[in-house]
């Protein structure tokens, strides 16, 4: 069995919004590779919503709605990109985010 600080967040929650974990030694076992999809889905929808974020921002006729609905799709597709981050134990330190 995996060890707790080895489990792996997957990219879904489970009943009353709870993080999913995968206990597995097997990386390449069904539900890693779904998981895997998923996170290759939600990163690809990220960079999608920061194209049409930059877009959006550089068009200065753009109406509240439209910038309102762009921060809903920003801030779900950044907790997206966290959650994938977590689960792949890329998170920076303070220090190494600031670059220093």
């Amino acid at each position: 069995m995996t060890a707790p600080s080895e489990l792996r967040l997957l990219p879904w929650v489970g009943s009353e919004g709870k993080p999913c974990y995968l206990s597995t030694d097997d990386g390449s076992g069904y539900i890693s590779r779904v998981a895997d999809n998923i996170e290759s889905a939600q990163l690809g929808f990220a960079a999608e919503i920061l194209e049409q974020a930059q877009d959006t921002l550089d068009d200065a006729d753009a109406e509240p709605d439209e910038l309102h609905s762009l921060a809903r799709e920003l801030t779900g597709a950044l907790r997206d990109v966290l959650r994938v981050a977590i689960s792949r134990n890329y998170l920076l330190t303070e220090g190494e985010a600031l670059g220093l």
